[in-house]
């Protein structure tokens, strides 16, 4: 299986940092970077693409800083792994956004990988679908009472 990427992990500290501050106004970027241990220049990178993917929007200027887009009931974890590193199929075949046959099948129909594979991405797809930033937020916080 691959591993999300160092972009994925950083996008989703920095979502839900600022899931953790919603509805307080908007988060400078060097605050923002500090807190999660993210290299400033990276972060700038990452919230441009989560900006572009409607994840966040921002505000230029005095008071200026970064703000969830949407509530964070309504990000879920698999729009933000989707936007950032593509369909979450383990194969293309498998996959229901990017389907492409694999150069080496010989009957798509009838692939005992294929079948496997088509299983996981579900499996995935049903927690990561149904998991939004406020969901994590509120496991992290009761987590940390133990």
């Amino acid at each position: 299986m691959r591993q999300l990427s160092k972009r994925t992990q950083y996008s989703l500290r920095a979502l839900y940092a600022l899931t953790r501050k919603f509805g307080e106004g908007p988060v400078l970027i060097t605050n923002l970077a500090q807190e999660e241990t993210i290299p400033k220049k990276f972060l700038e990178q990452i919230l441009v693409s989560l900006k572009s993917a409607g994840f966040v929007s921002s505000k230029k200027g005095k008071g200026g800083g970064y703000v969830l887009a949407q509530p964070p009931e309504k990000i879920t974890i698999g729009s933000v792994i989707r936007a950032i590193e593509g369909p979450l199929a383990p194969l293309p075949c498998a996959s229901e956004t990017r389907f492409r046959k694999c150069d080496e099948c010989v009957d798509i129909q009838t692939c005992g990988t294929r079948i496997v594979m088509r299983q996981v991405r579900d499996a995935m797809a049903a927690i990561l679908d149904e998991t939004t930033l406020a969901m994590v937020c509120k496991k992290v916080e009761e987590a940390r009472k133990i």
